[in-house]
Order: structure tokens, then sequence, then C-alpha cells
């Protein structure tokens, strides 16, 4: 075999080589039999938080469709980070996962010493579902909407007690961002939870408060607590006469506490668009309807492109709203 022969065969190996080593092909190939084991989905929250019920209706059903266990695991501690880190340092190849909430993107904007980058170290899934919140007030107060409580809060400043689940929260970010907004000042009340803070609007110790739609509907519906307004985006189903805050004065307002799904960064897009498209077809099913709207829950299965546009919207959000009114989060 002459040098030219041998020239053309080192050529046709290299390209061959190339190929082979390409991250598209990479990517096809893992693909091919993603998940190739078990898929761990962290709850980095204790057991019995909300992740818990929507992580194992997406654990069976991406078991069912995918083949291999999707098994849920709980990592909680230090406010979330313990167990997202876990899955920002995790192997790229897609048999780790991670569901958040909304508060995901609070940890973001208010921890600058975080062990992880939650936009670089982390990748998108899916959006799977909003769960609408109220703005409510002890029925003592003459406040029948939320123009009418914009009206008092700036005719009394200061007086007024707002709760929150905890400082730096995402209900005292909300809380924040609406005051800001209309131009309002109150004073923060902070607890250590929702369910405290509840008690005490009920009782009068504080005035007004956002909260899940669902764990405020047994006082609104006993008269114990009136709803003002949605915060959310849009108007819930299980308070159809409220207007949102959208549309009593703050345009462009809206928050709700939803959840998603994230992968490590690097996990090859094909194995995120699948997971994804996975996720967008179990949302329309009957079964799971059924299970996880019972609650006033939304299920949204997005893009990864739309997810991760809701991340930057909300951390650039509550980062502004951090620096502005210096909100530190609650010490542990």
């Amino acid at each position: 075999m002459n040098k030219s022969s041998f020239a053309i065969l080192a050529m046709l190996a290299a390209g061959m080589l190339a190929v082979l080593g390409s991250p598209d092909l990479a990517a096809q190939n893992t693909t091919g039999t993603y998940p190739s084991r078990p898929v761990t989905i962290i709850s980095p929250y204790v057991p019995g938080a909300v992740t818990d019920k929507d992580g194992r209706v997406w654990s069976q059903k991406l078991t069912q469709a995918l083949g291999k266990p999707f098994v849920l695991d709980f990592k909680p501690g230090a406010g979330s980070t313990i167990g997202t880190h876990y899955v920002a340092k995790a192997a790229p190849d897609g048999h780790t996962l991670l569901i958040i909430t909304s508060g995901f993107t609070v940890t973001a904007a208010m921890y600058k010493d975080l062990p992880y980058d939650p936009l670089k170290d982390l990748a998108p899934v899916s959006l799977t579902a909003e769960r609408p919140v109220t703005v409510l007030i002890n029925p003592r107060l003459p406040i029948r909407n939320f123009v009418e409580y914009t009206t008092y809060a700036r005719a009394h400043p200061n007086e007024l007690n707002f709760g929150t689940s905890g400082a730096g929260s995402i209900l005292h970010m909300a809380g924040a961002w609406m005051h800001s907004a209309t131009g309002t000042e109150v004073t923060f009340v902070h607890y250590k939870g929702s369910a405290p803070m509840l008690v005490d609007l009920v009782a009068g110790r504080v005035d007004a408060a956002p909260s899940n739609i669902f764990n405020a509907m047994p006082f609104i519906s006993s008269g114990k607590l009136r709803p003002i307004a949605i915060a959310s985006a849009t108007r819930s189903q299980m308070l159809p006469g409220i207007r949102t805050v959208a549309e009593q004065g703050i345009p462009g307002y809206g928050y709700s506490a939803w959840g998603g799904l994230l992968s490590p960064a690097g996990v090859p897009a094909v194995i995120i668009n699948k997971l994804s498209g996975e996720i967008a077809k179990y949302v329309k099913e009957p079964d799971v309807i059924e299970k996880l709207t019972g609650d006033g829950t939304v299920l949204i299965g997005s893009t990864p492109e739309a997810f991760r546009q809701t991340l930057v919207t909300e951390i650039t959000r509550w980062k502004g709203l951090a620096q502005q009114f210096n909100i530190k989060a609650a010490d542990d």
C-alpha cells in the first residue's frame, strides 16, 4: 500500500472518530437507551410537602412510559439547598432529577453564597403546574376588593399588618412587589409557615396576607376570611367572582405557587425534551387531572425554554425587590 493510500485511510478513520464522538450522536446513543437504570427524582423538601404528591404522580407516569423505575427521594435541609446542590453536581445523564417549587427562585435571589448556580448548574425540564394564590383580609376591615385595600393602605400608612410565611419567603416577596407597585406601606409580620399566619389572620392579629387558595378555602367558606383579589395572573375557578390584582390596579402583576422539574446542566437536549414531552402528555390525562387539580392546581407541562424564561424572570424580580427593601432571609 502506497503513502497516498495510507493517507486516505487515516483521513477516513479520523472522520469516523469525529462522527462517533460528536455530541449529537452521543446524545442520540444515550437517548436510545434512556433510561438505562432507575432514575431518582430528588425533592429538597420534607416529605408531605406539595412536591411529595406531585412527585409521586410524575414518578408513576414516567415509570410506566419509559420502562425503568423513577423513584422519589428526599434530601431536605438548609432551605432546600442540600438536595438542590446534590442534583446540580450529579452526572449529566438524566438519571437524577430535581422537583422544585417557586421557592427555588427566591432562594436563588436571597442567598449570594449558594454552592451552585441556579441557572448555570441546573437545566429546566418542565414547569409542571401552577397553584393560584389569593389576597385575604380579616373581614372586620371595611374593604371589599383590592382597589379599596390600596386606598385604605394609602390613607393609613404602616397601620396594616401584612402576614407572610417568613422573612424572605415567596409570600414576603409577593407582598413587597404588591405594595411597591401601589406606593403603599404596611408592616410585614413574619411567621414560620403559612398555617400560623392564617390562624392569626382569622384572629385579627394581622390584617391581610396572601395564601394558596386551597388552604384558605375553609376560612373563606365560613366567612372568617375575605378574598379581595387573585394574586395569580389569571382568575381561579375556585373563586370565580374574584378579580386579579392585575385587573385591579397593577398591570403585569402575577404570582402563583408553581412546581417544576430540573436536571443537572449538561444533560443532552434530546433527553430533556423527551422528559418534557412526556410531562406535556400527562397533564392532559384524566387520571392526572383528577389527582392533582382538586385543590385548584392548573396543570401546565411547559417546554424547557418557557420554563427557563420563568426562572430568569422571577430570579431577576426577587433580586431587585430584595435589594430595594433590604430583605434578608430568616435564620433557620
